[in-house]
């Protein structure tokens, strides 16, 4: 499953988000003919998304940056708290639970048609792999040298590859995605005691505006590269078939709701961590 990637270190891992008013409005119209719960892990599974959600555990790497702090200021326990936090079953099964009650059998079945295909399939081992990598630095150096060969040839790559980042991210809204998970955490954060912000909420929000350009740059910058990366093994032909298919409607039904939902279990997890880490206290362990 194809998704959007912030790389800068304050900010990396926390995409393939939209707001959750849009969630809101595919559970408060819930569809009459919504999939059983086996059928969606094996659409899970077969599109990918399962793997997408397990990466949001790779987020956590990036909490203390968020709040200013150091991983090591939270002791000994951090490892163990991100686990139980981010506990993979935890998140797919609030994906399950969103799901059922908001993904219709028509898109269910158009996005498993594409996914279950030949090219579907090894796209979805691409993409797999590359959001199973720990440490984003090293792909994104890479698609950066891959991106930077392109542009000096001409390459039409490149542009496919922004034109798949507007197919992914249609509404255009990862980057208020990104910024609300970090005004969650921060809130949380300060609700607990665990950081003290000189910044009222409205105070954080006007902060975060001011730096908006400079964080949509960022975002930009990295989708190319991780795209780059992730499908180098695919010809231009092969991603632009692609990206006919992420342009349907049905399947623009299928990310809009399955980033709705990566995104609320996203900022829930980092709102749970913020509290959790109020109970460690900084440098000590529980």
């Amino acid at each position: 499953m194809q998704n959007v990637n912030a790389q800068k270190p304050a900010v990396r891992k926390l995409m393939q988000l939209l707001l959750l008013p849009i969630l809101a409005l595919f559970l408060l119209t819930p569809q009459a003919d919504a999939a059983d719960r086996q059928r969606i892990n094996t659409f899970l599974e077969i599109t990918g998304f399962d793997v997408a959600l397990d990466s949001i555990a790779l987020n956590a790497e990036s909490a203390p940056q968020i709040l200013g702090l150091e991983r090591s200021d939270f002791g000994a326990r951090w490892t163990d708290i991100t686990q139980d936090i981010f506990d993979t079953q935890i998140m797919r099964d609030i994906a399950l639970d969103l799901l059922e009650k908001s993904l219709s059998d028509e898109a269910l079945l158009h996005a498993e048609a594409f996914y279950g295909s030949t090219l579907g399939q090894r796209l979805v081992a691409a993409e797999n792999a590359s959001h199973q990598i720990e440490d984003n630095t090293t792909t994104q150096i890479a698609g950066q040298r891959i991106i930077a060969d392109l542009v000096r040839e001409g390459a039409e790559r490149v542009d496919l590859f922004k034109r798949m980042g507007r197919a992914v991210d249609s509404a255009e809204t990862a980057l208020t995605s990104l910024q609300e998970v970090q005004f969650r955490f921060i809130m949380a954060a300060t609700d607990a005691g665990v950081i003290a912000l000189e910044l009222d909420a409205d105070g954080l929000r006007a902060l975060m505006t001011e730096q908006e350009d400079e964080m949509r740059l960022a975002l930009q910058t990295s989708n190319l590269s991780a795209s780059a990366y992730a499908y180098q093994a695919f010809s231009d032909t092969e991603i632009a078939e692609y990206i006919d298919a992420l342009e349907t409607p049905l399947m623009q039904e299928v990310y809009t709701l399955l980033n709705a939902i990566q995104f609320e279990i996203t900022a829930n997890r980092f709102e749970a961590l913020a509290y959790e880490l109020a109970k460690v206290g900084q440098g000590e362990d529980i």
